[in-house]
């Protein structure tokens, strides 16, 4: 009798206790609760309560929750952390300003790295706020072979390499080829995500290497990155043949081929690619684009895209006042200065004029490119041209960078969801997280994981107010947070709270692949 009468005093206190205030309030790490869920994988879209203990989503209720801490997200969207596939800032600095942008993962993926491990262990040594990866760099890989030189993964490195010549239009022999392919493949041993190849930086490479490497990117199940060979609106050598070339490796190699900047490389000419690309992915084609919502990009005014007979022509017609160095536009004889002694100069190109219809209009076809990722190609920040130190914060009101790298993602909701309603909010969410991790889950599982509001997803989450998310930053002043964002949330930490950054923790997780298959 006594043990029968124990026995159900227990299980009342064990009934009691799931349904009690102080179980429930330790049984959760963190809760949201009664925020506009947006889930793009499923649909969902209502208000929902949700629970993070050790880093994941273990609650989607209908019901609130109580937990070790709580916010009220009433009247705020929740969305799944974005994923940036074009992150080229990859400091502790540069990762803070994306934050404010709703970025939870920053990917280094158009270039890349090299070498990768040593990549991977500066990021875990440093800290980082935000998830980190990186593909494997084939320029690197292309320049060690063709200079006979030791990548060392310093910007310095790349930079004495635009000086000089040999890999930018060189034809590589069989045996550079053979040590092109083996440093790649280490790269992909060490864990890149993938393999980036900036062929517009090294327009005269073979098109055999360029089919070679997307074939053992396809054998080991990975995607390719590309920044496409020419960026030319005049053939031959024209950006729609260079598009065609990523077509041809995707189709008859089977290798996941993503181009990058759609909207810059296409120039005036994406009413000519953009269907190409549809109809190739129709026929079978594993082919995915990104693109930014700004119609200038930047890179260094050395680049062989600015060189040879005839390039401004081919790039439509274009002076040297397209030129921005630290929002200012050049002269033709400051811009010849530049490209003979600093060819490493940090420049924005302005291509198309987005507050002018019909350029804006040829923006929105890569924007709007049906299942198109939305990326940053954002970068590091500057001050007096000198690097901004990667631990300072705030950001310097004076530091210099695209504003793409502070305001890409607020400005495409602002733009596209908010004032032009030219997407659903589910659709635009869709573009900046579910598809850029579904287009790495194949060959990173962790990204099966990233990108999602469900039940045993990663808890990188978002939290903002939808009328107030707006970019800040400006071509003139680009070190302008982006405003809006209540909520930042990686691996279950608050790395921003009520719109307050908190600079003593480092929640970023690395991503990589498998290594060797």
């Amino acid at each position: 009798m006594w043990q029968s009468i124990k026995h159900t005093a227990v299980l009342a206190l064990l009934c009691f206790g799931l349904n009690s205030p102080s179980w429930a309030t330790d049984s959760y790490d963190l809760v949201l609760n009664g925020g506009r869920v947006i889930d793009p994988e499923t649909g969902l879209d209502a208000v929902r309560h949700i629970g993070v203990r050790d880093g994941k989503i273990v609650s989607m209720s209908e019901t609130a929750l109580r937990g070790k801490r709580v916010l009220d997200v009433s009247g705020l969207i929740v969305s799944p952390g974005f994923i940036d596939l074009h992150a080229h800032g990859q400091t502790i600095l540069a990762n803070r300003v994306q934050a404010y942008d709703g970025v939870t993962t920053a990917l280094e993926l158009e270039s890349g790295v090299f070498p990768i491990d040593a990549y991977y262990q500066r990021r875990a040594a440093e800290g980082s706020p935000l998830n980190y990866g990186a593909s494997v760099n084939w320029l690197s890989a292309r320049i060690a072979a063709l200079l006979d030189l030791t990548p060392t993964g310093d910007a310095d490195w790349f930079t004495q390499a635009l000086t000089r010549d040999g890999w930018q239009d060189s034809i590589a022999t069989p045996e550079q080829l053979d040590t092109i392919e083996q440093l790649v493949a280490d790269g992909l041993n060490q864990g890149g995500l993938g393999v980036g190849f900036l062929t517009g930086y090294a327009p005269g490479s073979g098109h055999k290497e360029y089919y070679r490497i997307n074939q053992l990117a396809a054998a080991r199940g990975v995607p390719t990155f590309t920044h496409a060979r020419f960026l030319s609106m005049a053939e031959p050598q024209s950006s729609f043949e260079a598009i065609q070339e990523i077509i041809s490796v995707a189709a008859s190699t089977g290798v996941h081929a993503h181009i990058v900047h759609l909207n810059s490389i296409s120039l005036k000419d994406i009413e000519l690619i953009r269907p190409m690309i549809l109809n190739a992915r129709d026929n079978g084609a594993k082919l995915s684009t990104e693109a930014y919502p700004y119609g200038a990009g930047a890179t260094s005014i050395g680049a062989a895209m600015f060189r040879g007979e005839g390039w401004r022509e081919r790039i439509g017609a274009i002076t040297a006042n397209n030129f921005a160095v630290d929002g200012r536009r050049l002269d033709e004889a400051e811009f010849a200065r530049l490209q003979k002694e600093a060819p490493a100069t940090d420049i924005i190109i302005h291509f198309l004029d987005a507050s002018k219809p019909d350029e804006r209009a040829l923006i929105d076809q890569a924007i709007l490119m049906p299942e198109g990722i939305i990326a940053s190609d954002g970068g590091d920040w500057t001050l007096a041209n000198e690097p901004v130190p990667a631990t300072a914060w705030p950001l310097p009101e004076q530091a210099w960078s695209h504003p793409r790298s502070a305001g890409t993602y607020a400005r495409f909701i602002r733009n596209y969801v908010t004032e032009r309603q030219a997407l659903s909010l589910t659709d635009a969410i869709a573009k900046v997280s579910y598809l850029p991790a579904k287009l790495l889950q194949e060959s990173v599982p962790q990204m099966r994981h990233k990108g999602r509001l469900q039940v045993g997803a990663d808890a990188d989450i978002v939290v903002f107010s939808l009328p107030e998310f707006a970019d800040a930053a400006t071509f003139a002043t680009p070190a302008q947070l982006s405003k809006g964002l209540k909520h930042s949330i990686i691996n279950g930490q608050l790395l921003i709270a009520d719109g307050v950054l908190n600079t003593s923790i480092m929640p970023g997780q690395a991503v990589r692949n498998s290594g060797t298959r």
